[in-house]
């Protein structure tokens, strides 16, 4: 008689440098983002996503949703500096680096829906609720 062995689920966490992503198209840093995401791995991204990315990422698991057995979506949150409290002059040197060199001063998190429950933000911390 064979002993079934229990099937042990962790969590899994996916850091991308941002100078994985930085060299590469829309279209391919959401397929390289979505794919660590359909292996349940929550993404860890140095950097932050263009507006027009993080759109896009959502849209494309919207449709995902329904097409792929046990996708429920996914969490997103992004840390970042408050620039509230800054001068003129800090501010204005902070966006010419981040032109030339993109947000890379933040933390993207982006974790499956099935495993991310939710991600509650405020000024000071991220709290990220496991399933």
């Amino acid at each position: 008689m064979a002993k079934k062995k229990k099937k042990i689920k962790g969590l899994t966490l996916h850091f991308v440098p941002y100078s994985e992503i930085s060299g590469l198209e829309t279209v391919e840093r959401i397929k390289k983002l979505l794919k660590i995401i359909l292996d349940n791995k929550v993404v860890i991204l140095q950097g932050r996503l263009r507006a027009e990315e993080e759109s896009r990422l959502i849209e494309d698991t919207m449709i995902m949703i329904g097409n792929i057995k046990g996708f429920k979506g996914v969490e997103l949150a992004v840390i970042s500096h408050d620039n509230s409290d800054r001068g003129f002059f800090e501010k204005m040197r902070l966006g010419l680096a981040r032109a030339l060199v993109g947000q890379q001063d933040a933390l993207t998190i982006i974790g499956p829906a099935s495993v991310v429950k939710e991600m509650k933000k405020d000024p000071r911390k991220l709290e990220v609720m496991m399933r």
